[in-house]
């Protein structure tokens, strides 16, 4: 259901069921923000209660949530795009190119080694070539939002390791959306032509190319008009109205909402009005990313993971899941970074995935079993990584190369303009998460 039919729908809505849909957003919001504070206090990453929360909540278990509601789905929709808006307002994209050469090793590697040994197992296990095709597709992906969402969590989203993942996972998205065009032709039975898959790259690539370019020219100019106008939150508001624009134009060109979300922060990254977007975006964050995630949770067929076929595939992909994300964080071993650090930073599928698996359901490609499979999968890859994570940072060495590498501050430099920023406004989990702030020096 596209966002016209749906807001068409809510303004046909009883009073019932809009009270209904208020309830559920409600237990969402609560259960997810509970579950985040929980996971906080016992040392991990706020992304795996809200994720546990959901499944809690979903249909599975208590059945307080339905992650196929259309409005919960759109506010989730809506809660991704401004996680990946201030990921991108986070991101100084001169430091995402200074780790380019690294970045798209990680990504080419975490997009090759995935699929081939996902699509080899899945044949291995009898299964024919188009369900293997999916089970390898599905394998490729990095969820951005989660990933982000923990380095955040662990203040290394602006470290090299960070910025490394960050540049990744945006190539393995590209990279995703793909081989999702190309299955999904697959599965229905369609024909994939050279020319086909070369346009789909062109108009994912060419649309964050365009985006940029275009954008730093004019959103400059037009939000220091923005600036002057007399009324209190209206720079926030229109930035988030860019940040919605660029995430729809980017869906209409055959790319993916969160690209255009991502592009529209890189863009005003360098605005001087980028403190005042942050935080007016701040309190939506706090109340629509935590649905996100706890839609991602509820979405969780817990019955489906119970039958035979689906534990022992499941527990294959899981494996070579793991194993093969995590090699490809090697992959640039010129480079002075924590590999580990990165290879366990790109392991989890999350919503990316469950997309591949839906697709592949709901056109009769796979079987519930195979898709029972490729939940266990994805959910597996997305619950072990934050614990994993969390690990990896309590282990980490000193800074290399003058560069931060974990939650270790750098001295401040007062001429470090992206730093003074950073001291003032926080980092992308105070944003997001509602954890207090530490008082700037």
């Amino acid at each position: 259901m596209v966002p016209f039919e749906i807001l068409s729908s809510m303004a046909a809505a009883t009073p019932g069921e809009i009270s209904r849909t208020f309830l559920m957003l409600a237990a969402v919001v609560a259960a997810a923000r509970m579950g985040g504070s929980i996971a906080r206090r016992i040392g991990q990453p706020t992304v795996l209660g809200e994720l546990i929360a959901g499944i809690l909540i979903g249909p599975s278990l208590l059945g307080l949530a339905d992650p196929g509601d259309p409005y919960l789905h759109l506010l989730a929709e809506f809660g991704v795009v401004i996680l990946l808006f201030q990921i991108g307002l986070h991101t100084d994209l001169g430091s995402l190119l200074k780790v380019g050469p690294a970045a798209t090793t990680v990504g080419l590697a975490g997009v090759v080694l995935p699929f081939t040994a996902g699509y080899g197992a899945a044949l291995l296990f009898g299964l024919g070539m188009v369900p293997a095709i999916i089970c390898g597709a599905a394998m490729t992906a990095t969820s951005i939002g989660i990933s982000a969402r923990i380095l955040g969590d662990l203040r290394q989203l602006e470290s090299r390791e960070g910025q490394t993942v960050l540049g990744a996972a945006v190539l393995d998205d590209v990279a995703g959306l793909v081989m999702l065009a190309v299955v999904a032709k697959i599965a229905a039975g369609g024909d994939v032509t050279m020319l086909g898959i070369t346009k789909t790259i062109g108009l994912a690539v060419g649309f964050l190319v365009v985006a940029i370019a275009v954008g730093g020219i004019v959103a400059p100019r037009l939000f220091a008009l923005i600036a002057r106008i007399p009324v209190s939150g209206t720079t926030g508001s229109l930035a988030l109205a860019f940040a919605l624009v660029l995430a729809s134009l980017a869906e209409m060109a055959g790319s993916a909402m969160i690209i255009g979300a991502f592009a529209a922060g890189l863009v005003l990254h360098w605005t001087p009005q980028r403190e005042t977007i942050e935080t007016s975006t701040t309190a939506l964050g706090h109340f629509f990313v935590p649905v996100f995630f706890a839609s991602v949770g509820a979405a969780v067929d817990v019955g489906a993971l119970l039958h035979p076929e689906s534990l022992v595939l499941g527990g294959i992909l899981l494996v070579v899941g793991i194993a093969t994300k995590f090699v490809a964080g090697y992959a640039p071993f010129w480079e002075p970074i924590r590999h580990a650090l990165v290879g366990a930073a790109m392991v989890p599928r999350g919503e990316v995935g469950l997309i591949f698996a839906g697709m592949g359901l709901g056109t009769g490609a796979l079987t519930p079993e195979m898709f029972g499979a490729l939940m266990i999968m994805v959910i597996g890859t997305t619950f072990v990584t934050p614990p994993w994570l969390a690990w990896l940072d309590r282990r980490k060495g000193p800074p290399e190369d003058g560069m931060t590498s974990g939650a270790s501050p750098r001295a401040p430099d007062p001429a470090d303009r992206d730093t003074e920023l950073a001291q003032d406004i926080g980092t992308l989990d105070d944003l997001v998460s509602g954890a207090p702030r530490e008082p700037s020096p």
